[in-house]
């Protein structure tokens, strides 16, 4: 089976480095998301401890604010999901590359599908990013409906 000399992998290692930078661009997003994750379970866990302390109407409001935030950890679940799935599929497009490089193999195909499903996973957990930072500004919305502003 032939190989590739030296000089003909060295530009595969120029084109690998796009697929490298975004692992590592990933990897901070899932440490963001992770974070959100963490915090919104903590908030939950609070607010039901929280529960048997409050009137009627505070627990109807907490439990709404329980929903929300039930809410949120489903879809940063999701979003984590995707954004691990996005650096599996760049780690398997830099294999790819290496592997059509070192065999001769011409599969353009592949290594365009590989990168396009590795966008079409990142951006979906970029969505569901967003939506998670929506439904925390509404439960915060929720929990300051009966702040009452200073008359100072």
């Amino acid at each position: 089976m032939p190989t590739a000399p030296l000089n003909e992998i060295v530009p595969v290692l120029q084109v690998a480095i796009g697929p490298v930078i975004l692992i590592s661009g990933v990897g901070l997003l899932l440490l963001t998301m992770t974070n959100r994750l963490g915090r919104a379970i903590d908030r939950a866990r609070q607010l039901k401890s929280e529960l048997p302390k409050r009137t009627e109407q505070d627990r109807q409001q907490v439990l709404a604010q329980v929903a929300i935030i039930y809410r949120r950890a489903r879809l940063i679940r999701s979003g984590i999901t995707l954004a691990a799935l996005s650096a599996l599929l760049a780690a398997a497009l830099i294999i790819v590359l290496f592997v059509t490089a070192l065999l001769r193999l011409e599969q353009g195909l592949l290594v365009s599908l590989l990168f396009i499903a590795c966008m079409v996973a990142l951006l979906t957990s970029l969505v569901a990013f967003i939506c998670d930072i929506n439904l925390s500004l509404r439960a915060l919305k929720l929990e300051l409906e009966n702040v009452k502003p200073d008359a100072g």
